[in-house]
């Protein structure tokens, strides 16, 4: 599933969320958006998932335009900072749920709906893919910050969504499991390929887990490109000054790779 963002401008009372952007997420493509608090990122993501409604623009899924489709019909998953989970529901209800809900309307839905057998053959194998088995019988408050994250994540996953959106995914979390989470993520994602855009403000993050990186600043877009080529080639003040402040580990390492390339083909 590919996402375009054509002319996109939001705006919440004087303030411009989005100025005008235009955007595209490849199929199955991992894209980071980044950038400080109040830059639009967030704003951004809730308009792919149909959670805000442009003032103009439109957001197309394959091509198709989905910027009137209404949330629960464009096959989104989306995983929240704060996890979102019920605290009366087990993990594995809690994974399942969404299996549980889906509308009723006729025959043809109804035959769509997975049995219960299906459902737990297949809240089991997530539990397995985000490495929470044999906690099925767990309640959230039985959890760690990082294991509730994981059931959000499995339980977006479950409805097999067309595209998954993750909104600061491991802001709550101590900046251990923060590290340990995103090379998960990122190995996670290689397994199931599912189209994903994820926002953060954090530099490190961005640039270790997405195949592109998209900096955003006061509603716009300064640059998009992979971490290689934004710390190699920045294309405006902000992002130079925006990534040497926040990532000098991997600004360093990167440009230090880069500099080898250099020397090498000189030689």
């Amino acid at each position: 599933m590919s996402i375009q963002i054509r002319h996109l401008h939001k705006r919440f009372g004087t303030t411009i969320a989005c100025d005008h952007l235009d955007l595209e997420v490849g199929s199955g493509e991992l894209v980071a958006l980044l950038g400080p608090s109040g830059c639009g990122k967030t704003t951004l993501l809730r308009v792919i998932a149909g959670l805000e409604v442009p003032d103009e623009g439109a957001v197309l899924f394959n091509g198709q335009d989905v910027t009137q489709t209404p949330v629960r019909e464009r096959g989104v998953g989306f995983v929240f900072q704060h996890y979102a989970l019920f605290n009366h529901l087990s993990v594995f209800e809690s994974v399942a749920f969404g299996l549980r809900v889906r509308p009723a309307r006729g025959d043809a839905v109804r035959a769509a709906r997975p049995a219960e057998a299906q459902i737990r053959e297949k809240v089991t194998s997530l539990l397995a893919l985000v490495q929470l088995e044999g906690l099925g019988g767990r309640f959230p408050h039985q959890l760690s910050g990082g294991q509730r994250q994981r059931v959000a994540l499995a339980r977006a996953l479950a409805v097999e969504p067309r595209v998954l959106l993750l909104d600061e995914p491991f802001g709550a979390l101590d900046a251990k499991v923060r590290k340990e989470l995103r090379r998960w993520l990122r190995q996670l994602h290689d397994e199931v390929h599912v189209t994903s855009v994820f926002v953060t403000h954090d530099q490190d993050e961005a640039l270790e887990v997405a195949d592109r990186v998209v900096v955003m600043n006061q509603g716009r877009i300064e640059q998009q490109g992979s971490a290689e080529d934004l710390i190699t080639r920045p294309a405006t003040d902000f992002v130079r000054a925006f990534l040497d402040d926040g990532a000098p580990s991997v600004v360093h390492r990167l440009r230090e790779r880069a500099a080898a390339g250099l020397q090498t083909q000189a030689a």
